[in-house]
């Protein structure tokens, strides 16, 4: 493996900002503290932190991994899906070019839909989450976005949720995966597909499978949050890891990989 395909140097963030419609039982408070310990442990990590100014309701300021896929210095962008999404995406753009780097590629197929956290990079190769919102055309342009990686459709069962609220990497080469019935098939899947061998770690809430591998340290989420699961990390993981509270974030709803589109610039 190429470990530097987990090495990142920025990470694009929403701005938290009062006044932005968040939605019945969500505390903006909690929302904006837990956001803030996310940056800062991002920031700890060697990672600098670009907080960018997006339009919308708080959902749509926070879940940046909705706007782009972004690996070896290449950033997807699928087309959008709404005014403010297209607004956001070209905020986005902007600084994926002239500040980072990145070379841009639009996605303009007519038919293609992706859902970004159906599209879930191992490091060595792409699994798309074929579901409601990602569909095989979808596929077939993150495969000509990144032509060097392997990239392979997986089915997901009708009525359920994105990829990587099953499965996200954990570690080089390691798999992590809720031990829910749809989790356990679509690994099945990804193992016959996969071209290369991988690690699973099985978490027993499913909310506990959605963490973050940044530069060699793997983030989930707190004891209070996910008890079974902080045992499993605690027992299996032998390199760094760092918890963080995210049950307001959760609301909205979001993961630890949906709150920040991660950068290595060249």
């Amino acid at each position: 493996m190429d470990f530097k395909m987990h090495e990142y140097s920025h990470a694009l963030v929403g701005k938290v900002t009062q006044g932005s419609h968040h939605g019945d039982g969500i505390d903006f408070d909690d929302v904006r503290r837990q956001h803030d310990c996310y940056l800062r442990l991002l920031r700890e990590l060697n990672v600098e932190v670009v907080e960018v100014d997006l339009q919308g309701t708080l959902h749509e300021k926070i879940l940046l991994e909705d706007l782009a896929i972004i690996c070896h210095g290449i950033a997807l962008l699928p087309k959008s899906s709404s005014t403010i999404e297209a607004h956001n995406t070209k905020v986005l753009k902007e600084i994926l070019t002239k500040d980072l780097g990145q070379t841009v590629i639009d996605s303009i197929d007519p038919e293609a839909s992706i859902s970004c956290s159906d599209v879930l990079f191992t490091g060595r190769e792409f699994f798309v989450g074929i579901s409601n919102s990602t569909n095989e055309a979808g596929a077939s342009a993150v495969a000509e976005a990144f032509p060097e990686f392997p990239c392979t459709p997986i089915k997901i069962t009708k009525g359920g949720k994105e990829l990587k609220k099953y499965i996200t990497v954990a570690g080089p080469d390691i798999l992590c995966v809720s031990a829910s019935k749809e989790a356990k098939e679509l690994l099945k899947r990804i193992e016959r597909e996969a071209n290369y061998p991988y690690q699973t770690l099985t978490v027993p809430e499913d909310e506990a499978a959605n963490c973050l591998y940044v530069n060699g340290t793997l983030i989930h989420r707190a004891i209070e949050e996910i008890p079974e699961a902080f045992k499993v990390f605690c027992e299996k993981i032998d390199f760094a890891r760092r918890s963080i509270c995210f049950s307001e974030l959760a609301k909205l709803p979001a993961g630890l990989s949906s709150c920040s589109l991660l950068v290595r610039k060249p």
